[in-house]
C-alpha cells in the first residue's frame, strides 16, 4: 500500500490526533483506536517520553495508511531526526524559517505555529502553506475569520490549543481547514475506552464538515 498523503488524510478526516506525553510502548494500541474512529494523522510532540522511538513505532506500524508526524519541532536538526525516525509531518508552536526549509529539503510537511498576521506572512514567504494557530483558544474563532481575509485563499489555518468537539462548527465557520486536538483527545492517564469515545465523538462533530462526509472546505 502506498504512503499516506497529508493531503489526503485530511481529505478523509482534517484531524491531528496530539498524543503529547504518550510513552512508546502505548503508541500502537493508542493509534489503533484512533484509526478505527477514522483519524489519519496522528503526532508525537516531541516532549514526550523517547518520541523519536514512539514515531518509529507508529511509523512501521501504520506508516502506509496514516500520516505520522512530530510535534514541538524548534529546530532544523530535530527535523532530521524525526524525518529519520520516519516522520511524514513536523508540527511547530512556533515560526522558524530554518526548520520549514529543512522539511522541504527532505520532502516532508511542515506545519509552523503562528498566532498573527506577521507570524503567518512570515510562515508562507518561508514556504509553509498550511498553518497552525496556537494557542487557538486564546484567539477564537474571530481572529482566525480575520486572517483568512488577508490570508493567500490556498493556505489553510488548523486551530490547536483548547479546541474542543462542540467547538468545531464555529471554528469551521471562521475558516479552519482542520482541528489540532491534544488533551481534548488523549492524555497519557485516560484510558483506550475513554480515548475511543473522545475520538468517537471528535470525529462524528468533524465529519459533516470533511471533504469525505459533507459540502467540505471552500
Amino acid at each position: 500500500m502506498s504512503m499516506s498523503t497529508l493531503a489526503d488524510s485530511f481529505r478523509e478526516m482534517p484531524v491531528i490526533a496530539i498524543l503529547r506525553g504518550i510513552a512508546p510502548h502505548s503508541c500502537v494500541s493508542v493509534a489503533e483506536v484512533l484509526y478505527r474512529a477514522g483519524i489519519r494523522i496522528i503526532e508525537v510532540p516531541l516532549n514526550s517520553p523517547d518520541p523519536y522511538t514512539g514515531i518509529r513505532v507508529l511509523s512501521q506500524h501504520l506508516g502506509s495508511d496514516c500520516v505520522i508526524g512530530a510535534g514541538t519541532v524548534l529546530t532544523a536538526t530535530e527535523v532530521q531526526q524525526a524525518h529519520e525516525a520516519g516522520a511524514q509531518l513536523v508540527v511547530s508552536p512556533n515560526v522558524d524559517v530554518e526548520v520549514i526549509r529543512q522539511a522541504s529539503d527532505l520532502g516532508i510537511d511542515a506545519i509552523p505555529g503562528i498566532a498573527t498576521a506577521t507570524e503567518a506572512f512570515l510562515a508562507i514567504h518561508g514556504g509553509a502553506t498550511k498553518l497552525k494557530l496556537f494557542p487557538a483558544a486564546t484567539y477564537g474563532p474571530a481572529h482566525l475569520k480575520a486572517l483568512k481575509a488577508v490570508l493567500p485563499p490556498k493556505v489553510d489555518v488548523i486551530p490547536v490549543g483548547g479546541v474542543g468537539a462542540s467547538d468545531v462548527g464555529s471554528w469551521i465557520d471562521a475558516g479552519a481547514a482542520g482541528l489540532g486536538f491534544g488533551s481534548e483527545l488523549f492524555k497519557p492517564t485516560y484510558s483506550i475506552s475513554e480515548i475511543e469515545q473522545r475520538a468517537g465523538e471528535i470525529v462524528a462533530a468533524v465529519r459533516p464538515f470533511s471533504r469525505a462526509g459533507g459540502d467540505g472546505y471552500s
